[in-house]
């Protein structure tokens, strides 16, 4: 009677276990439709946070063909790419709905490492006699997101 008793919890405590798995693998990736909504761009600028970062980056000239995370989030595999993108819209989410932002984004120091490492990924066959030392964005202004055309030139 124990036995029996045992192996109906371990079968309840399985299936908890395997729909919390289910559960926390949909919350942390969504909806397929919606992990195609949050690639876009128009979903990252339509945070009134990021709205000039938005409309900074569609005049950017040939960046404006690529999508926030290229850049912004570690593309070397998959799996880093889309752990990374569940940490940071859970954050960015809390933040935006708790009125805890700031009035202008500022980038982290992880943020800026993944941001050169894609910078270098894209451009290697230009960086790859430069020094790497500098971070891109401190030559190329118009990569900040602040300013566009003729004014954001050296």
């Amino acid at each position: 009677m124990e036995k029996v008793r045992a192996g109906k919890v371990k079968r309840y405590v399985g299936i908890f276990v395997a729909l919390g798995i289910v559960v926390f693998g949909y919350l942390l990736f969504g909806p397929p439709e919606l992990l195609a909504k949050s690639e876009a761009p128009i979903f990252c600028g339509g945070c009134h946070t990021l709205e000039q970062q938005y409309e900074a980056w569609s005049h950017a000239g040939a960046h404006s063909r690529k999508l926030c995370v290229d850049c912004h989030l570690p593309n070397q595999n998959t799996a880093m790419h889309y752990v990374w993108k569940s940490i940071d819209g859970i954050k960015d989410l809390t933040l935006f709905y708790t009125g805890l932002t700031s009035g202008t984004p500022k980038l982290s120091s992880n943020g800026a490492e993944v941001l050169q490492t894609n910078c270098i990924r894209c451009h290697e066959s230009a960086v790859e006699f430069i020094g790497q030392e500098r971070k891109c964005w401190e030559c190329h202004r118009r990569l900040q997101h602040r300013r566009t055309g003729a004014m954001a030139t050296l």
